[in-house]
């Protein structure tokens, strides 16, 4: 395993515009990344298995719910914390960060903002020191982009609820020991279940022969007559504007961790290029390789300020919907033109695991496929400025 050189780039001085906290908790996770991370995931990937003994780093870095009060064993970090937190993590590997997101927006969030108190008490705190993983159902086999067409629903038996439907492209579902499911009731509402490991007729078959997000483990929820006590309902919320509220904080996340890594496919680009001698000197001395990397750091630098602006707006909850996919939709895609770009430069050693390139660029097209398509967020961003949705 080659050692981690990483060295973050920031043309703009963007350092200059963080806190001391701000700056702490980045370096908390960047080191934590160097040191747990980047020496086995090139191995995890290539195996396709989630590492799991980096859950108890990610919950000692503060990655599971870091904007949750620290009453519910949350950090109560503010959302650019958050951000850099995820950004660090991508660095490392998107699966990871899928992880991370997961649990901290999917999962935590919604327990916190539309649970009761008794709930927030019995699965935060466990949620928030790893010792319980959780999972998201809202995708299904048959409605993605249309959510609202979901199937999976539950009836009121009383004493219970019975809950049947089955979800599927869900990250820790093969391990999560909680599950937040989006599920009809008998009038069409969409409310939020908290399914818990071991109720009867809860199944989470894993997904294989994946070339994406490998070092991430990603299954099924299948509900096949499960007994949900009704105390597991989330009474807060409900309709569809539940779990797109999860979305929007899960897609600010990736906004930042796919700054992560196009950072680190650049920072590999522009040290090989250096020190990769062609024609008697280094690649990095021609033209074509140049434009490569000054447009590289352009666009990077660009995110960084979109993000950036974007998480103070978060913390002053003024972050609109739309600014939120903007965001998620322009830095996964400038992530991965990053990617591509990296890989050519490095000819044919871009393709092994000797470097990260190749893996970030599976990795990202999933990222720009979920938690919303690139053409979704597209549409999102076309109905804010006109007016007129196009996909309804």
């Amino acid at each position: 395993m080659k050692p981690d050189l990483f060295h973050a780039p920031d043309y703009y001085q963007i350092d200059d515009l963080l806190s001391d906290e701000h700056k702490m908790v980045r370096t908390a996770a960047r080191d934590w990344v160097k040191k747990e991370v980047s020496p086995i995931i090139e191995d995890a990937a290539q195996k396709a298995e989630f590492p799991k003994s980096i859950i108890k780093g990610l919950a000692e870095i503060g990655a599971f719910g870091p904007y949750i009060p620290a009453e519910y064993g949350g950090a109560g970090l503010d959302q650019i914390s958050y951000g850099l937190i995820m950004q660090e993590i991508e660095r490392g590997d998107s699966g990871v960060r899928s992880t991370a997101s997961v649990q901290s927006s999917l999962v935590m969030y919604p327990i916190f903002k539309y649970g009761t108190e008794e709930q927030r008490q019995k699965y935060l705190p466990k949620l928030a020191s790893g010792e319980w993983m959780g999972s998201f159902g809202l995708t299904e086999p048959d409605h993605g982009s249309n959510p609202g067409g979901m199937t999976t629903n539950y009836k009121d038996m009383g004493d219970h609820y019975l809950l049947n439907g089955a979800k599927m492209w869900i990250s820790n579902s093969p391990f999560c020991d909680v599950a937040v499911v989006w599920a009809k009731n008998e009038e069409g509402r969409i409310h939020g279940l908290i399914v818990e490991r071991g109720m009867e007729g809860f199944s989470t078959p894993e997904t294989h022969n994946k070339w994406s997000l490998r070092a991430s483990a990603t299954g099924e929820l299948i509900f096949q007559d499960v007994k949900v006590p009704k105390e597991n309902l989330l009474p807060n919320k409900s309709g569809l504007g539940a779990p797109l509220g999860c979305l929007d904080s899960a897609r600010y996340g990736i906004s930042w961790g796919a700054i992560g890594a196009a950072m680190d496919c650049y920072d590999t680009a522009l040290r090989y290029a250096k020190e990769r001698i062609q024609f008697g000197k280094p690649i990095a001395s021609f033209q074509l390789q140049q434009k490569k990397l000054a447009e590289m750091i352009t666009e990077i630098t660009k995110a960084q300020l979109m993000a950036l602006r974007l998480g103070q707006l978060k913390n002053e909850d003024r972050a609109t919907t739309a600014q939120i996919s903007m965001a998620k939709r322009n830095n996964v895609e400038m992530a991965i033109n990053i990617a591509r770009e990296a890989r050519q430069m490095l000819g044919g050693m871009g393709i092994t695991g000797e470097y990260s390139i190749m893996r970030h660029m599976m990795n990202l097209e999933s990222v720009i496929t979920y938690e919303g398509t690139h053409d979704i967020h597209l549409l999102i961003t076309g109905a804010d400025i006109t007016g007129i949705p196009a996909f309804k």
